[in-house]
């Protein structure tokens, strides 16, 4: 018999938030009546200045089973929480989630960049990326490289080698999934790679906060600057050099 529920929970209160966080958003897009490509990742978006669809595309999800699918594998993966002995745990789960929910965005749209500029491949200018994938598919590579020996569990009954498992479940996913965004998975496993092997290093309490801290203002300034949102109360103004923007926070009449 299975340990109770609640007692698992707290044993990856982690990747338990990020459950609770990814379901309650579904629920509200729902409620909501909004479209995935008002929250997902395009590279026509993002050349508007929508880079705040970066997290948003994280975090959201089409349907259902695409919800289902990704939670069920996040919360197999969760046992990074519990890896503490390893140089892991809920610190460098929760430091390097964020790595890789921003560079695997940020990968994503560097691949996009070069097969429409370069390659001339018009088809990924259209392409909007959306889901969590991204992470599960880097946690997925850290876990295999670092806990060969794990097993991936997918909704109870289906279990995987992890040592395989990134690989297996990007070509698994291309064949029964065709929509799915193939270069944003590839982007998961790509971070995932860089982070095992060192190449992605020195996160600690100080950096993962200072990153976090980066990553809302330049969510809200994204926010402002594309118009997705107005907040009255802050206003961006242009300096000497116009990339750079100046911050003046208004007072409410």
């Amino acid at each position: 018999m299975g340990k109770p529920l609640l007692y698992e929970i707290l044993e990856k209160p982690a990747t338990s938030c990020v459950i609770g966080i990814c379901s309650a958003i579904w629920f509200y897009i729902q409620k909501k009546n909004i479209g995935y490509s008002h929250v997902g990742l395009s590279y026509e978006t993002s050349i508007e200045g929508h880079h705040w669809r970066i997290i948003t595309s994280a975090f959201s999800h089409i349907s259902v089973l695409h919800l289902v699918f990704n939670m069920s594998a996040l919360w197999s993966l969760g046992v990074v929480e519990q890896l503490g002995n390893m140089g892991l745990g809920v610190a460098y789960y929760l430091q390097y989630t964020l790595v890789l929910v921003v560079l695997s965005g940020v990968l994503v749209l560097g691949m996009y960049h070069v097969l429409i500029q370069r390659f001339k491949v018009e088809y990924f200018r259209r392409v909007t990326a959306v889901g969590y994938s991204c992470v599960v598919f880097g946690w997925m590579t850290i876990l295999a490289v670092k806990q060969p020996s794990s097993k991936l569990d997918l909704f109870g009954f289906l279990s995987l080698p992890i040592s395989f498992a990134p690989f297996e479940s990007l070509i698994f996913t291309s064949i029964i999934v065709p929509q799915a965004s193939f270069l944003g998975h590839l982007s998961g496993i790509i971070t995932g790679y860089a982070i095992a092997w060192g190449l992605i290093h020195g996160m600690n309490n100080y950096w993962g906060v200072s990153m976090l801290g980066w990553t809302a203002l330049m969510f809200v300034f994204s926010l402002k600057r594309s118009g997705a949102c107005d907040f009255n109360f802050l206003e961006i103004e242009s300096v000497t050099d116009p990339s750079l923007p100046s911050v003046r926070f208004m007072a409410s009449d």
